[in-house]
């Protein structure tokens, strides 16, 4: 079965209610069959274990067949009329076979197995096509345009090249453009992965979709709607989904041509005997435990039970991975690239040090003091600090902030202000506390390195046997010194969204891309495996991600590729296994006469091996982080 994600973005269309993002699971058709199947084939098959009435088990059994196999055989008889064969039809089929000669339990599990991996696609397709939509939510359907020296309240994609806006303080900005009066602060770490707020003044650049501070700011568009940079990462996300989604498991790369030998053997057994005078019933009997023996069955289970106890292990250990062919791909990564802020950093600034001639715990108490009001990153990880100490904060009044500058407020006797220095030697961010307008301290905060950075970033080495990379929209100091901290080499700064992308493929080879921010999702759906940050990420970007690491510890990282990597290997042991039981009982019924209850006890032998095998990964010594 085959996932194919396509969405239509109008982004010049008139202004629409967006559609509700992550909506039930049980808005799908397929959800819903699935699950009725599921529950017929458990109520049936615990009625024939109870020992109830054959007509009441089969009675369930075969509503299991009607709500799972209904849609899948529709979708088979369309897809022959184009002349095409998929392994559905061919399950569908076997499992009508199997009832026929009264395996109707072994046809019933053939029949949940499809449909809930039907569900499982149409789930993870319903999510990427809502996430890619919910991205236009960055921009605000609605801006306020000036126009002869009037407000008027027009539709953000309506919004022209030269078009004056006015973003009053907590606004999102409409738009891509300039800033022509005021001066504020914007959070703009979504689209350019820059951990803190930057500041704004005429003359500074704004990207649509980010967030205003305190002061209210007179723009000027620069782009149309549909070439914001916005707008572009929904477009790379949308082409680049598209093409992902074609991968395919590696037993469905062969079906078509399975399928097709399958069927042609089958028909081949039943009809060219009676042309030659058989009786009817042996030579149905011979073909229908051919068609069971060389059904799939085992070779499905041979991929899939691996596949799912990795994705169950992971689960346990704080990562979602979404879906089989994640894993598979996973497990054959050659290649890692990091993004900075919110992946190998946590995201918000920290107090790293404090210079003063007095006491720092009466600096900090004071500047907190002054900082206790603020919204602003800074201002809250001032605060903090204070409480870290344990520090008494004094109360506070007449609380000013000026947007681009700093705070000032009344403490005690005192006017005491926090504003940022012009510069820092280090490329940290420093802010300078003033107490009646004489300096008595500067802080420095940064970014923090999360704590298992470092030892992530080595373990994913020794697996890939190259070095990851470091791929970030911040400047090149600051990227310059994480890696150094956590042992990169390849380190890659200043690039928008689509410069990620780029990378991605200079890279070369099977690339695992981690990040959690909006300008990440573009390189996440474009390399072969991407894994998210859970705890920060964005929507779009933890939908987009094959894998989603809950609790943001990257230690998890190189143990979930590791666990990967085994379950590709016993996936390549069980489909040796299934093969050989396979060709052997085949060419017993070919060329001999294969008894069928030797033939059915063989099949089912290979399906409970493979499918035992395959458990072995849910244990604890399959994950080692």
């Amino acid at each position: 079965m085959v996932l194919i994600v396509t969405t239509t973005l109008a982004l010049d269309a008139p202004h629409r209610t967006p559609p509700p993002l992550h909506r039930s699971v049980f808005t799908l058709t397929e959800v819903r069959w699935a699950t009725a199947a599921t529950a017929l084939f458990l109520a049936g098959l615990t009625v024939k274990l109870a020992g109830g009435p054959a007509w009441s088990w089969w009675a369930l059994l075969l509503g299991c067949y009607l709500a799972g196999g209904w849609e899948p055989a529709l979708a088979g008889f369309q897809a022959l009329r184009e002349r095409t064969l998929d392994v559905d039809l061919l399950m569908i089929v076997a499992a009508i076979g199997a009832a026929a000669i009264g395996q109707v339990v072994d046809g019933g599990l053939l029949i949940v197995i499809f449909a809930t991996s039907g569900a499982l696609e149409a789930v993870l397709t319903q999510r990427t096509a809502d996430s890619v939509r919910g991205l236009l939510d960055l921009a605000p359907q609605r801006a306020t345009l000036l126009e002869d020296g009037r407000e008027r309240e027009v539709d953000a994609v309506a919004l022209r090249i030269g078009d004056e806006i006015l973003v009053r303080p907590g606004e999102r900005i409409g738009g891509d453009g300039v800033v022509v009066t005021g001066r504020s602060e914007a959070d703009q770490a979504s689209i350019t992965g820059e951990s803190l707020p930057m500041p704004k003044e005429p003359g500074s650049e704004v990207f649509a979709g980010s967030l205003n501070g305190t002061g209210a700011l007179r723009v000027r568009i620069t782009r149309a709607a549909r070439d914001t940079v916005v707008a572009r990462i929904v477009a790379m996300v949308e082409e680049a989904s598209a093409t992902k989604a074609k991968t395919q498991l590696f037993i469905e790369k062969v079906e078509q041509r399975y399928s097709f030998g399958v069927v042609a053997v089958t028909l081949a057994l039943f009809a060219v005997p009676l042309l030659f005078g058989a009786a009817l019933e042996p030579t149905l009997l011979r073909a229908m435990t051919f068609m069971i023996v060389a059904s799939p069955c085992a070779l499905v289970l041979a991929t899939m039970p691996p596949l799912l106890a990795a994705i169950a292990n992971a689960g346990k250990r704080g990562v979602l991975v979404k879906s089989a062919v994640a894993v598979e791909q996973l497990g054959t990564v050659d290649a890692v690239a990091f993004d900075k802020t919110g992946t190998l950093t946590e995201g918000t600034p920290h107090v790293v040090g404090i210079t003063t001639d007095e006491k720092e715990d009466e600096v900090l108490a004071l500047a907190a003091a002054a900082e206790q009001f603020s919204e602003h990153p800074i201002g809250r990880a001032i605060v903090e600090a204070a409480r870290q100490r344990d520090l008494v904060v004094p109360s506070a009044t007449g609380f000013r902030a000026t947007p681009g500058i700093g705070v000032t407020a009344r403490v005690g006797h005192r006017t005491v202000s926090v504003h940022r220095a012009d510069s820092s030697p280090n490329d940290n961010t420093t802010v300078v506390v003033t107490a009646d307008h004489r300096q008595i301290g500067v802080i420095e905060l940064a970014d923090r390195l999360r704590p298992s950075s470092g030892q992530a970033v080595r373990d994913l080495a020794v697996l890939t046997g190259r070095n990851p990379v470091l791929l970030t929209g911040d400047n090149h100091l600051a990227a310059q010194r994480v890696a150094n901290a956590v042992g990169i080499i390849d380190v890659r700064a200043e690039l928008l969204p689509q410069d990620k992308v780029r990378a991605v493929g200079e890279i070369g080879g099977r690339v695992l891309f981690v990040g959690d921010g909006v300008n990440d999702a573009p390189a996440l759906a474009t390399a072969h495996s991407g894994i998210a940050m859970g705890r920060k990420g964005s929507a779009l970007t933890v939908d987009t991600a094959d894998a989603v690491v809950v609790g943001d510890d990257l230690a998890v990282v190189p143990a979930l590729v590791a666990l990967a990597r085994r379950a590709r290997r016993v996936v390549i042991a069980n489909l040796a296994i299934a093969g050989t039981f396979i060709v052997a009982l085949s060419a017993w019924d070919l060329f001999g006469t294969l008894p069928l209850p030797l033939g059915v006890a063989g099949h089912e032998g290979s399906t409970v091996l493979v499918a035992l095998n395959g458990m072995r990964l849910l244990s604890k010594r399959a994950w080692r982080s």
